[in-house]
């Protein structure tokens, strides 16, 4: 289980440039139980305690001979710093289908566009994060997919990344901390992960 220290382009911005040159706080989509957008909230505020119900995605791409990609988050991260954690996850911008956002992220971080990407499902999860105090209360779109060509992994957003077959991942898990999520959101795309990969990949 080779893993590949981040070495691509520096990193996008946590605020976002406005035309006048000041920088913006980044938002999110605030939803209710069902998924249906009732407002907004600056990133950070919505994930203090108890934490804000909003939008979010993670996305999961395995290579031709079916091994998860992972990343361990950058060290700099204000929410999770050097765990690691699923291929790609964040929120959609106010508005922006979260299809569209996996895809922008996943390029943004990793370098690479999804050679496949289909959607996978929702799940509802409220994560405590010990470590920082802050609290994942996340309405989640998953994405499953293929990836292939070299990565260019941002290092503000990623420290390191790995291809994994199920036991590597068992045995990583074993070595190391993950993210409080990424259990919940493997789980619930797991028949979308076998579709993609196959029987023989072994998820």
């Amino acid at each position: 289980m080779p893993t590949s220290p981040a070495t691509g382009r520096p990193g996008s911005p946590v605020e976002e440039p406005s035309p006048n040159g000041v920088a913006e706080p980044i938002l999110l989509e605030l939803v209710d139980e069902n998924g249906v957008t009732i407002g907004t909230a600056e990133k950070l505020s919505a994930h203090l305690a108890p934490g804000r119900l909003h939008r979010a995605f993670s996305v999961f791409l395995f290579d031709e001979e079916g091994r998860l990609l992972l990343q361990r988050r950058a060290l700099g991260k204000y929410h999770s710093p050097g765990v690691w954690s699923n291929t790609c996850c964040g929120h959609p911008y106010p508005g922006e289908q979260p299809f569209v956002a996996a895809a922008r992220r996943t390029a943004e971080e990793l370098g690479v566009a999804p050679a496949l990407m289909r959607e996978a499902g929702t799940v509802r999860y409220n994560h405590p994060d010990p470590a920082s105090g802050l609290v994942e209360q996340e309405y989640n779109h998953l994405f499953v997919g293929l990836v292939s060509g070299s990565l260019r992994p941002d290092p503000e957003e990623i420290a390191e990344t790995a291809f994994v077959d199920p036991a590597e991942l068992a045995r990583l898990r074993e070595s190391g901390p993950f993210s409080a999520w990424f259990q919940t959101v493997l789980d619930a795309s797991l028949p979308a992960v076998r579709a993609v990969t196959g029987e023989s990949a072994g998820w």
